[in-house]
């Protein structure tokens, strides 16, 4: 990112204040008049900054993002906001004071350490990236607890640190990687470096299988607004541990150790768990909680005689339970007037979108349809958001 330099002077400064929040049809009539006064690099390096900082304020809120630096791969990769300043704190709750953040990218995650008072060491091997992390610490005014370097991780001599946070890439050239060994460093690197620590957190893909999870870890899923975000392995903590964390909140299930849930009839009530519930395989839980069971061994979605509030699953009430047919589905939505229809699927491999172009709903009521398998057959469950 040689561009990022000439952005950090006075006059890139500028230059990013005027260029912010210009939208891409306007972007080649903003270049032709700034560069009128200001060198074409410099105003091609602002834009593509601009637009970075546009696509950041998803994951850090329009103050943070458009006062920090990025790039491309930094704002795909970086840690949602939300998601490190739950994790910071946990950090402080179990006593760190320091930490040594391996594979730190653009500083997301350092941010929130230092912004919960944890002096930080914030390394990364790309240059590039190392001096964007070292330009947000500055830009956020945290340059004195986060100290950054440009370095291999493997070669990071972390002992003077409470805890490691490792964050391995998980893009290549070809896109995301699946398994946890071709991680850059290998999972396996992250794990023996976490145990060098009293304290660690290692930063994985959600779908990485359980069996991959070392026995002497905590395992941790952890969705914002119900979107999974991230797994993490805990160390020093509770070995064996399975928890699925909700944000905002947070709201935190343990896993019981629970069989799994008996499958029964269709009852009043249909809940979806929340996808970190989900990943964590801890549906059993939730079912326990409800007293409720499945529709389906196979399909996570739990149902119950009763309504009861839960913070780890959305409810739904049910009206119709009807064999799959696109036919019968258009006659009675037609019938009910229902010209809002979300649908949502669960072991079906019909789109949704293109079931709404079949039915083409129209009126002025509401309607959810559940495609998915009851007792392994394909089934329509119709209803709506329960009131709770």
């Amino acid at each position: 990112m040689n561009d990022l330099a000439p952005l950090l002077t006075p006059e890139g400064r500028a230059l990013l204040d005027e260029v912010r929040g210009t939208a891409p049809a306007d972007e080649l009539a903003v270049a032709t008049r700034l560069r009128r006064d200001h060198p074409a690099p410099l105003v091609s390096a602002a834009l593509a900054q601009a637009r970075l900082r546009q696509r950041a304020v998803a994951k850090f809120g329009t103050e943070d993002a458009h006062r920090m630096f990025f790039t491309p791969h930094g704002v795909e990769q970086s840690t949602r906001a939300s998601v490190a300043a739950y994790r910071a704190a946990r950090l402080t709750e179990l006593g760190v004071t320091s930490v040594a953040d391996l594979c730190c990218g653009i500083g997301g995650d350092a941010i929130a350490l230092a912004r919960a008072g944890i002096r930080v060491l914030a390394v990364d091997r790309d240059p590039a990236t190392a001096a964007t992390a070292r330009a947000n610490a500055d830009a956020l005014g945290l340059a004195g607890l986060i100290e950054v370097r440009e370095a291999d991780v493997t070669e990071v001599d972390t002992s003077g640190h409470d805890a490691v946070f490792v964050d391995p890439a998980r893009r290549g050239g070809r896109g995301r990687i699946f398994d946890p060994e071709a991680y850059s460093p290998p999972l396996s690197w992250a794990v023996a470096a976490a145990r060098t620590a009293r304290v660690a957190a290692l930063k994985i893909a959600p779908g990485v299988p359980h069996e991959a999870v070392p026995a002497d870890a905590e395992a941790e899923w952890i969705s914002d607004h119900g979107d999974v975000k991230e797994a993490v392995l805990w160390f020093g903590t509770e070995p064996g541990a399975v928890r699925a964390t909700l944000l905002p909140g947070p709201r935190a299930l343990r896993g019981a150790g629970l069989p799994d849930p008996p499958v029964r009839p269709l009852g009043r009530y249909l809940y979806e768990p929340d996808g970190a519930v989900i990943r964590a395989h801890l549906v059993a839980d939730v079912a326990a909680e409800l007293d409720g069971g499945l529709l389906d061994a196979t399909i996570a979605y739990v149902t119950a005689d009763t309504l009861r509030p839960t913070p780890y699953a959305t409810a739904y009430e049910i009206t119709d339970q009807l064999p799959f047919n696109v036919k019968r589905l258009k006659a009675l939505l037609r019938e009910r007037g229902v010209g809002v229809l979300t649908v949502k699927k669960r072991g079906s491999a019909v789109e949704p979108e293109e079931l709404r172009r079949k039915v083409k709903p129209q009126g002025p009521n509401a309607a959810t349809v559940f495609l998915t398998r009851v007792a392994g057959a394909p089934t329509m469950l119709i209803g709506g958001p329960a009131a709770v």
